[in-house]
Formats: structure tokens, C-alpha cells, sequence
């Protein structure tokens, strides 16, 4: 979540007027994430988030993150709900962008992931793909391995003004991953953004996932291994096998992965870690002066991306492979 989009007290009011929700009360911009801009709304009725859709979003596949949403929540999956006005449409527009309020999920993401926040979510996904199964929409994930060397070259002529050697690393990296990026996986609906700041707890205990504004038609592995990198690295930059353990035994627990799955794994990593690093890179290098939002720091993932490159083996990762 981010703002880069002002919105002025009369124009919220005017918006909210459109809808059953009573008076707005408050409405405060949220500085975490890159993608659209996010506003706490605080109504009569009670908080919502009002999001607006910035330039990276297209409208068209709109439906689709919405009606993802109503379909996930049919099938136990909690996550926020798209609000209609009266008219009974929940999409309309504010500010010259398409924009949604969607329902306030209770709890908070953890600023310190422990371990058990690792078992949770690996459940919490695995329960993600059960659900999306029986959606009727689809959507094709443009920041998949196709869509990474046009971002690659958008990019290459300043990413060594981030790290001297960044260009020709990423080059390589990409030229491995075109050649042997698997194409036979199970597949289907994936969150394909699920980090921390994504997922909420309450007492300990998995509570919701909201922004499903990455969500698409890809391998469902590949959303375990995004999980992978996003939960499992600490601070220091190490790789801790204990969460990715219970993340990976989570997941189980309520869909195994396949013997192809878990040998694709290590590739898995290294393409979501090429995927975040070159992203990231993209908005260090492009986000507009004077946006209400934090930019997060592609080197992070280029340690991530070194660390799958000297994986031998999925055990590595914690997992108890079948015998052979």
C-alpha cells in the first residue's frame, strides 16, 4: 500500500456520499507498499480501506482482483470484500483513477516473523489454491519469466548506479532462468505477493491475506517459493531452514507438492527473487518525487537470488524428499 494519488477531504466526502456507509469521519493516507494509493477510511459505519489504482494497475483486469475476493471468501478464505454503493457497483472512480473501498480484515502483520507465523502461512496459502480452483476468471501473470526481460531492459542502462555489476548479473541470471524455467507444473490461481505486511494474525493465529493485487494464473509452487523469500530470510540476511520447514510442512498438510515441485524448488526461488529484485529496481529507480512511499531496496533481493544459486538440493530448503 502507498499514496500517490491526493486525496482532498471534499472529494472523500463526496465519494462516500455514494454509498450506504454514513459520514466519514476520518480518512488518513497509508505510506507501506509501491503499488496504488490506500487510505484508511473511518465511517460512521465503521473502518474500510479505500484504495484508488494507479498507472501500473490496468482497469480491465479489475474484475478479476475483485471478483477473486467475493470468490476466496465464498470458499473460507478471509480476506477484505469489495463494498458496493447503491447502484450496486463496487468499482467507480476518484480523482481521475478507478477506485474501491473494501471491507477492514481485523489483525496485524507481523513486524517480527517467528516461526509459527511460517507454519500458519504455509497453511493459509495451500488453503489460498484449494479455494481459487473452482474461479471462472483468469488472469496471466505479466511479471512472470516472459515479462522480466523487457523490466530487465527498462532497467539496465542505471542498475549498475545501484550496484557496479548489477547489469550483467541480472543478464546471466535471466538467461539461465529463460532456458530452464518449467512449463509443466500444476498450476492456478496464486496470490503472487504474499509477504509479511500481506498476511494478518490475531492471538498468534492466521487472521486474513488482503492486497490481491498481484494475483494471477501461474504455478502454484512458484507462490510457495515467493513465500520462501519473503518469510524465511532474517535480518542478517541468513536463510533460516526452521521457518521454511514449517512453511513448507504447512502447505502440506493441506496440499503435498509433487516430486517435480519440490525438484523445481531451488529455480522456483531464484525466479521469484530475480522477479522482486528487478521490480524493486524498477521503482528505486523511477518513483516519483515527493510519493507518500517507501522504497525497498532491490539489493536485498540480489542476496536472496546468490544464496538459491548455491542450492544443491530442495533439503536444503527443508523438505523430506520421497525416495527415489
Amino acid at each position: 500500500m502507498a499514496v500517490y494519488t491526493e486525496v482532498s477531504d471534499e472529494d472523500v466526502r463526496n465519494f462516500v456520499a455514494q454509498y450506504d456507509l454514513g459520514a466519514v469521519l476520518s480518512c488518513k493516507g497509508i505510506a507501506e507498499g509501491v503499488e496504488n494509493s490506500n487510505y484508511l477510511l473511518v465511517t460512521e459505519h465503521g473502518p474500510y480501506i479505500l484504495t484508488l489504482y494507479e498507472k501500473r494497475v490496468d482497469p480491465v483486469e479489475l474484475p478479476f482482483f475483485l471478483g477473486l475476493m467475493g470468490h476466496l471468501a465464498a470458499h473460507g478464505v478471509t480476506c477484505p470484500q469489495p463494498v458496493p454503493a447503491r447502484d450496486g457497483d463496487a468499482l467507480r472512480a476518484l480523482c481521475g483513477r478507478p477506485a474501491v473501498i473494501v471491507t477492514f480484515l481485523a489483525g496485524m502483520w507481523p513486524r517480527r516473523v517467528l516461526p509459527e507465523h511460517c507454519a500458519g502461512l504455509g497453511e493459509g496459502l495451500a488453503r489460498l489454491h484449494l479455494a481459487g480452483a473452482g474461479f471462472a476468471l483468469t488472469r496471466r501473470n505479466s511479471l512472470s519469466v516472459a515479462g522480466w526481460r523487457p523490466l530487465f531492459d527498462s532497467c539496465r542502462d542505471r542498475a549498475d548506479t545501484v550496484k557496479p555489476g548489477l547489469a550483467a548479473a541480472l543478464a546471466a541470471e535471466l538467461d539461465h532462468l529463460e532456458a530452464h524455467w518449467p512449463a509443466d507444473l500444476p498450476s492456478g490461481v496464486i496470490h503472487a505477493d504474499l509477504f509479511p505486511d500481506n498476511v494478518f494474525f490475531r492471538d498468534g493465529r492466521l487472521s486474513g491475506l488482503i492486497d490481491f493485487y498481484f494475483a494471477c494464473n501461474d504455478l502454484l509452487a512458484y507462490d510457495v517459493a515467493i513465500c520462501l523469500n519473503a518469510w524465511c530470510f532474517e535480518p542478517d540476511g541468513s536463510f533460516n531452514v526452521t521457518k521454511a520447514r514449517l512453511l513448507l510442512a504447512g502447505y502440506a498438510r493441506l496440499r503435498p507438492l509433487s516430486a517435480a515441485e519440490m525438484q523445481a524448488l531451488p529455480l522456483l526461488c531464484r525466479g521469484s527473487a530475480i522477479r522482486f529484485l528487478l521490480t524493486r529496481l524498477y521503482d528505486w529507480l523511477n518513483t516519483p518525487a515527493g510519493a507518500l512511499v517507501k522504497r525497498k531496496d532491490p539489493l536485498e533481493y540480489l542476496h536472496k537470488l546468490r544464496f538459491h544459486q548455491q542450492v544443491k538440493s530442495p533439503a536444503e530448503y527443508g523438505l523430506s524428499l520421497p525416495s527415489p
